[in-house]
């Protein structure tokens, strides 16, 4: 293993560490926190307690949903719980959403083909961006100053057919061909987006839950859900106005520290 490669998974490890223990801390804190100043519905929340086998499931849950096998793998040993999924199955994920960060999408093609040869056969959105991030590639090889052969080529025997069959494929195409006219420097905002690492994340996020439903598996991890619960829950208790809440609830997740770092770790690497 790379010395790169442990880096990053103990930065994983150590993200999942992180939010466990935090979480545990948060669900047993109740008996060392002063409660005069407290709002009463902070109280009752304290109050609830939550097994930390739980919490730690929720962690293996997302490390297995995005992508981590090895940092999965040995978060399950750790918390001595049961994989949710093989280790092979989830670095074939892995790696083809490390080719999609690295603007290797013809690589990622091929893999995902090998993997799961009807995802793309049955989901044209997602093929045609994955052929459209291809010609994102293609074109920021050329320039400047580079050949444009190549990728007008491509644009025209691989997207031009595709293209005319939904308005939205055809003006995702003109958006991407604008690259090709304008100087790359001083792009519109909105074309500047399209050369920014957030194209391929949204990608790579796509082809992974593509990969996950082929797989009868959950698309979105666990907590998630369970994020957008408690969202939805607190906004219905606020509209009906017949209980007394707080007027803000965190989750509870913010470190000490925040220079450079997020919820008080560094953010999870994904690439």
């Amino acid at each position: 293993m790379s010395s790169l490669t442990d880096h990053l998974l103990e930065n994983h490890l150590r993200h999942a560490r992180y939010i466990s223990d935090l979480l545990d801390r948060k669900m047993t804190s109740s008996a060392s926190t002063t409660k005069s100043m407290k709002h009463a519905f902070t109280k009752q929340v304290e109050e609830v307690k939550t097994q930390k086998s739980d919490i730690n499931a929720l962690i293996l849950d997302y490390l297995t949903v995005a992508g981590y096998p090895n940092a999965a793998a040995k978060f399950s040993t750790e918390a001595n719980l049961s994989p949710q999924q093989p280790s092979s199955a989830i670095h074939a994920r892995q790696q083809i959403q490390t080719f999609i960060h690295k603007g290797e999408i013809e690589n990622a093609i091929h893999a995902l083909n090998d993997l799961e040869p009807s995802i793309l056969d049955e989901d044209e959105p997602l093929h045609f961006a994955l052929l459209r991030l291809q010609l994102v590639e293609l074109i920021r090889k050329s320039r400047p100053g580079g050949d444009i052969g190549p990728a007008l080529e491509f644009a025209q025997t691989q997207l031009g057919p595709k293209a005319p069959r939904t308005p939205q494929f055809l003006e995702d195409l003109e958006k991407t061909m604008s690259l090709l006219v304008f100087d790359h420097a001083n792009l519109d905002p909105s074309l500047e987006e399209l050369l920014k690492p957030g194209l391929r994340r949204e990608v790579a996020v796509k082809v992974n839950k593509a990969i996950l439903e082929s797989q009868h598996q959950r698309r979105d991890a666990a907590i998630r859900h369970l994020v957008q619960m408690r969202a939805w829950s607190e906004e219905v208790v606020r509209k009906e106005g017949k209980k007394d809440l707080p007027s803000r609830i965190d989750l509870g997740l913010d470190g000490d520290d925040s220079d450079g770092v997020e919820n008080g770790h560094e953010r999870m690497v994904t690439t």
